[in-house]
């Protein structure tokens, strides 16, 4: 169904007319809106026929694609539930913008509680999230900066992809000694971190510059060093961070129905080793790049699926960048050192499994001591699929922040250290971080909330193995101060 043409004044090409006017023009003057299931709003799930659902209403936004300044980041959760993810990646103008495209709202049917997660409405005058986004953006308005441009980022940037490539030349190319390719194997996997957790972190997110092409050059930064961008958008964005810490939901927390190696909170099952947890998984974490360049990307595309998250269908330009970004990383980080590099077949094997562990060890530290501690919440759904308090609250509850002020860490963990500023406002360059952290706290302080923030990294870094150790044990039972 193609979005209706409504004629009414407008201010910057923004219709004016009130929802009641709305309503009553889509529905030829019948007074009520027109209905659609969630099943519905899924078959229009492409680029070409995009619906989405924001707030219990439907939006037929196809003709909008070409012009969304995220580019792609528009369908990433395409014929979905995009609610947390509209509300947490636009400012409040958006809105105005969205309302020219509303098509009918939503009837809930049975087993859409699996479907549409339901949080308490805080983005209305007088709750904390909308407080903080008015804060934020004054903030940005006032001192005349863009959300998503930091000279920084592109200084960083350049740094950073650089560190790769002669990391790598170096790695396989430069010497017979293996003890100097080790070296620059343990740098290498350093600087593919970085890529990680910063390059494309920020733009697969659509926080990275104004123009959609360069911002998809950026994206592709991670496709380039081993893993798809594609994937990681499907987890990170459309899971975890519109449902952090939410037990079956949020995919970053998720564990198997029975023998799985991880336990992070008490809602999941337990077994005879998880005692050991915190040994274990400190050398498991380091499989933690293998095991997505070399098997999640794969499964994710064979199953459809990552945990609860349905995996959007290709575009064939999507298709065309998946396949042939893993075949140039087969080529250049394999296939070619095999061939010309002074190394044996064995120590390439050890050169790369250097690489690859300094980078899953690197990753998995950084980002687990922002949701799997004992200072954050986990929460489980009511069985209507909702969660008891407001989605920016959730945010705060159910992530840490480490070592605020420290440049250093600013910009070596991609401003995951400002963990509750990325989740409240992930659209926004980690440049940005330390800036809004401070009006963040301000406007939680005024609510009465906590915010937890970790003086060191070592201090997050303890605080997450001292969790595992704790939730590993069968009779764990969690503070008050946890229980979402």
């Amino acid at each position: 169904m193609p979005p209706r043409d409504i004629t009414a004044p407008s201010v910057g090409g923004v219709s004016t007319l009130d929802a009641e006017a709305r309503i009553m023009s889509l529905t030829g003057g019948a007074g009520a809106p027109r209905k659609h299931t969630a099943a519905e709003v899924e078959v229009h799930s492409t680029p070409e026929d995009l619906w989405v659902i924001v707030h219990g209403k439907v939006y037929d936004v196809t003709t909008f694609v070409p012009r969304h300044p995220g580019g792609n980041m528009i369908w990433v959760k395409a014929g979905g539930d995009c609610t947390q993810l509209f509300d947490s990646y636009h400012p409040l103008k958006t809105q105005a913008v969205l309302d020219k495209y509303y098509i009918g709202e939503v009837q809930r049917v049975k087993g859409d509680e699996d479907k549409i997660i339901e949080y308490k409405d805080d983005m209305k005058k007088g709750k904390f999230y909308m407080d903080c986004k008015v804060a934020v953006e004054r903030y940005f308005k006032d001192t005349k900066q863009d959300p998503r441009v930091h000279v920084e980022m592109y200084i960083k940037t350049a740094v950073i992809l650089l560190g790769v490539v002669v990391c790598n030349y170096c790695t396989f190319f430069l010497t017979s000694s293996f003890l100097v390719s080790a070296v620059f194997a343990a740098l290498h996997g350093m600087w593919k971190a970085e890529v990680g957790v910063s390059i494309q972190h920020d733009a697969n997110h659509g926080a990275y510059g104004k123009n959609r092409g360069f911002l998809h050059a950026m994206q592709l930064t991670l496709d380039a060093v081993g893993a798809s961008s594609f994937m990681w958008r499907q987890q990170h964005v459309v899971g975890h961070h519109a449902y952090t810490n939410v037990e079956g939901i949020d995919p970053d927390i998720r564990c198997a129905p029975e023998k799985d190696i991880r336990r992070v909170n008490e809602h999941q099952p337990h077994e005879g080793y998880h005692p050991f947890q915190h040994v274990y998984l400190f050398f498991a974490y380091g499989l933690l790049s293998f095991k997505s360049c070399f098997a999640d990307d794969f499964n994710a595309w064979a199953s459809g699926r990552i945990g609860w998250v349905k995996v959007a269908a290709f575009t064939q330009g999507e298709s065309a960048q998946f396949w042939g970004a893993k075949a140039i990383w087969a080529a250049y980080y394999l296939a070619l050192p095999a061939m010309y590099s002074p190394h044996s077949f064995l120590r390439l094997a050890a050169l790369i499994t250097i690489t690859e562990v300094v980078t899953g060890w690197l990753l998995a530290f950084m980002f687990q001591v922002a949701h799997v501690v004992g200072d954050v919440r986990f929460f489980q759904l009511s069985e209507e699929g909702k969660v008891n308090l407001g989605w920016g609250e959730s945010q705060l509850y159910s992530s840490a922040d480490f070592a605020h002020g420290s440049k250093f860490w600013m910009h070596f963990s991609g401003g995951l250290n400002y963990q509750v500023a990325h989740h409240l406002f992930p659209g926004v360059c980690h440049c940005h971080y330390p800036a809004l952290a401070p009006i963040i706290m301000k406007v939680a302080k005024e609510y009465g909330l906590e915010y937890a923030v970790y003086p060191t990294f070592w201090a997050a870094l303890t605080a997450h193995f001292t969790h595992l150790k704790n939730v590993g044990q069968k009779t764990y039972v969690p503070s008050l101060q946890t229980v979402g």
